[in-house]
């Protein structure tokens, strides 16, 4: 009786119907073949790109040195060490843009280098300095400084695309870290102690502080372009200021500062005197320049 049975393709079968397959291109997904090995140079690395975050990390350092020197009474280089981080914290997003290396890495990277720089650091500093006279008030203004420049910090990165590029949305923490250093350098080079200044370095602490959580719209310089041509004076008004700066750089930064701090709440009640809004949120989705930087 003869069998209704199929045979089983021997392994030549096999081997002549993949090669078959294999030379048909309409059957070639573009997947490697199993245990073929992936040429090295299809492998692609992750890195971070090492200039701009160099300029991060050196202002991350800057501010952790701030606190090293106030911890050993050192209050002045604790003070020029946080104006070192602003520096510092200017260039990195300025190279990153010039050299093409901007990344979602770096603009993490920066903001948790400000949190340390302009947050942490400055109250520390203030606190060491002066504030622990005043016990638990002391405290609580340092607090109060160093949660408003993490708030700051973090509505800068989650209102980044519609916020006007022209104007910060409260002080921003570099300015802020500038008052409080600026002010215990200034005293410091008068050789004043903290503790005969303990409520004024409240009042800073806790204006810093407030200020950088507010609504109040500064001038964020950005609509300024170095490739416009400018008047005569302006170069002459910039060598004076240079000089200014090299004849007493505390009382004259200082001084600089204090100016913006309240420039800001000088444009905010001239635009409530005109009836015109003080947002800065803008309905525009462009993405303004310094995308991380300077929160």
């Amino acid at each position: 009786m003869a069998r209704n049975v199929s045979r089983l393709p021997d392994s030549r079968t096999r081997v002549r119907t993949r090669a078959a397959h294999d030379d048909d291109p309409a059957l070639d997904p573009g997947l490697p073949d199993p245990g073929e090995d992936l040429p090295r140079s299809g492998r692609r690395r992750r890195g971070i790109f090492l200039l701009p975050n160099s300029f991060t990390a050196a202002a991350l350092f800057a501010g952790f040195y701030a606190v090293v020197m106030a911890m050993g009474h050192d209050f002045e280089r604790a003070a020029t060490a946080i104006f070192a981080a602003m520096v510092l914290d200017s260039l990195d997003g300025r190279v990153a843009r010039l050299t093409h290396t901007q990344s979602e890495f770096g603009a993490q990277f920066d903001s948790l280098a400000d949190m340390v720089s302009f947050g942490a650091a400055p109250a520390l500093v203030m606190y060491q300095w002066s504030l622990h006279g005043l016990g638990k008030l002391g405290w609580l203004a340092a607090f109060v400084y160093c949660a408003g420049a993490a708030l700051r910090l973090a509505r800068f990165n989650t209102n980044i695309g519609v916020v006007d590029k022209s104007y910060f949305q409260g002080l921003p923490s570099p300015a802020a870290a500038a008052l409080v250093a600026g002010f215990i350098w200034v005293l410091s080079d008068s050789q004043i102690s903290g503790s005969h200044v303990t409520w004024g370095a409240f009042a800073v602490t806790a204006f810093a502080g407030v200020s950088m959580v507010t609504n109040v719209p500064f001038y964020s310089f950005k609509a300024v372009s170095l490739r416009r041509s400018v008047p005569f004076i302006t170069l002459f008004l910039i060598v004076l200021l240079i000089g200014l700066i090299a004849y007493r750089p505390p009382l004259v930064l200082f001084g600089l500062f204090c100016v913006y701090a309240l420039s800001g709440y000088g444009v905010y009640l001239w635009r409530r005197m005109q009836g015109r809004s003080v947002s800065v949120i803008s309905t525009s989705t462009d993405e303004p320049d310094e995308r991380g930087l300077h929160g």
